[in-house]
């Protein structure tokens, strides 16, 4: 568990200075990043960037297309702006546009540095704060969703967006999937971090009965002590609180380990089994 908590701790340091005399930028030319900035101003004083990805066709098409919503934006397209390194999630989607012909629109959410821990997290700890998750969720819901649902061609529909993060960010996602059902129909959890709080089990026994929702958790094996058996855990009480089984997919590989490789390594499996894409 330490390693972890190294991790989650370290995570929030401002990557970019690290990475950015080093590395060029990985990004596709397909992702950008918003002019508009976003401030919550109930949350913290951070002004937080945010990333999109659109489908290779995108300028070309008038087509609309599901929206997936993901936290540590820092992480996921750019090895210059990654903490330790980056889950490849363009050119992964980039790959199953080019052989399925399906695409989506990737919002990526910058955590807000020292605050991640305050934003990823809807429960206080004793020891590590935390709490304000609510009011980042509460953000994603009621402001960044319609922004984006306007200025872009989405498909706004509870069933075509989705809602993705890893350790923290897989807590806040799980979280705001389901206390959103309506909202978000695709969730997945990665290497989530459920021992950060017990109030995790009173809340999926509230809201863990949800018909039309589709719920992918991921655990590695050599993330540390625990984090398979609290994943495992959590898949049994959501399917006794009445989650749909056929809607729910817990996957434990054996050399998963708590990192951005492991998480880019898993990514496509994600994605295709939310979205059905064979």
């Amino acid at each position: 568990m330490k390693n972890i908590l190294s991790f989650i701790i370290l995570t929030f340091l401002s990557t970019s200075s690290i990475f950015s005399q080093e590395n060029n930028s990985t990004a596709s030319s397909n992702v950008s990043i918003l002019e508009k900035e976003f401030l919550i101003p109930e949350l913290n004083t951070v002004s937080h960037k945010i990333w999109v990805y659109l489908p290779p066709n995108y300028h070309s098409s008038t087509k609309k297309y599901p929206v997936i919503y993901m936290q540590d934006a820092q992480n996921l397209f750019d090895a210059k702006t990654s903490y330790a390194g980056e889950w490849k999630v363009d050119e992964t989607l980039n790959e199953i546009y080019k052989k399925t012909n399906k695409g989506f629109i990737v919002v990526g959410i910058e955590n807000g540095g020292e605050e991640r821990i305050n934003e990823y997290t809807p429960w206080e700890h004793q020891k590590y704060g935390g709490g304000k998750g609510d009011i980042y969720i509460n953000f994603i819901v009621n402001t960044l969703k319609p922004y984006i649902d306007e200025n872009y061609r989405t498909k706004p529909q509870q069933k075509y967006t989705g809602l993705i993060g890893s350790s923290l960010g897989g807590l806040i996602s799980y979280y705001g999937g389901l206390k959103y059902p309506n909202i978000f129909g695709k969730i997945s959890a990665l290497s989530t971090s459920f021992w950060f709080s017990d109030e995790v089990i009173k809340f999926t026994e509230e809201y863990g009965k949800v018909n039309n929702q589709k719920l992918y958790l991921l655990v590695g094996g050599k993330e540390g002590e625990n984090m398979d058996t609290d994943t495992q855990k959590m898949e049994k009480l959501l399917l006794k609180t009445g989650f749909k089984q056929r809607n729910l997919r817990t996957k434990i590989n054996p050399e998963g380990k708590h990192n951005e490789a492991f998480w880019s390594s898993e990514f496509k499996g994600v994605v295709s089994w939310l979205y059905n894409i064979k």
